[in-house]
């Protein structure tokens, strides 16, 4: 059974079509990153804890920024999930199906959305109890075709292809029924947020948009 938490996310995650996945170097540069995806259109990011700053610009963005959709990416072990909810991720995302994660986040309400490439991985989830799931490495494994084809047994499941996605097949995706969004890293890149150009992301959130509401629209 999914959880009201678990709904509330993936509702938001439709609709925004687009998660920012963030790296960050200074968690002081994080309230400005946050204010330049909100201008641009994309109320949401998943800052990964791929450097030291990451917790702590969790923190920063949910204390500035609280209508943001925030989450924490690279989550690989319970500790790790434990931090990142404490410091306000309110949801958790893995690169891989660790089950002592998703087991935590499962008791605690935290919608959770652990990385799959195969079909015993797929499995693997549902019986967790995890109906939501990042398909990763997206364009490594064989992008578009490759998430139909793994796909194509559970259709129950819904996706968040993230690694390797860009503005330029953003939209392959997205056409997908069992998309729900897409993780990427080329709104929001570790060198623009390091050198505060802060206008640029806001502009890659903007085109970012343009393109989800193209491929809604059929154009």
């Amino acid at each position: 059974m999914v959880s009201s938490a678990c709904t509330g996310v993936t509702d938001r995650l439709r609709e925004t079509a687009i998660i920012p996945v963030i790296v960050i170097d200074d968690p002081a540069d994080a309230p400005a990153l946050a204010t330049a995806l909100i201008e641009g259109g994309l109320p949401c990011a998943e800052v990964t804890l791929r450097t030291p700053a990451a917790l702590e610009a969790i923190r920063k963005i949910a204390e500035s920024a609280p209508d943001l959709l925030l989450g924490a990416g690279t989550v690989l072990n319970l500790a790790q999930a434990a931090d990142a909810v404490s410091a306000g991720a309110g949801f958790v995302v893995a690169p891989g199906f660790n089950r002592s994660v998703v087991d935590y986040c499962l008791e605690r309400d935290v919608p959770v959305f652990p990385g799959v490439c195969t079909p015993t991985e797929i499995e693997a989830a549902l019986q967790a109890g995890v109906q939501y799931l990042k398909f990763f490495p997206a364009e490594a494994m064989g992008g578009v075709v490759c998430l139909k084809a793994i796909s194509a047994p559970y259709r129950g499941i819904r996706f968040i292809p993230t690694g390797g996605i860009t503005v330029s097949n953003l939209r392959s995706y997205l056409l997908l029924e069992n998309v729900i969004a897409c993780g990427g890293s080329w709104i929001a890149p570790s060198i623009e947020i390091a050198a505060g150009n802060f206008d640029a992301i806001r502009g890659n959130a903007s085109t970012a948009v343009a393109e989800v509401l193209r491929a809604r629209s059929g154009e």
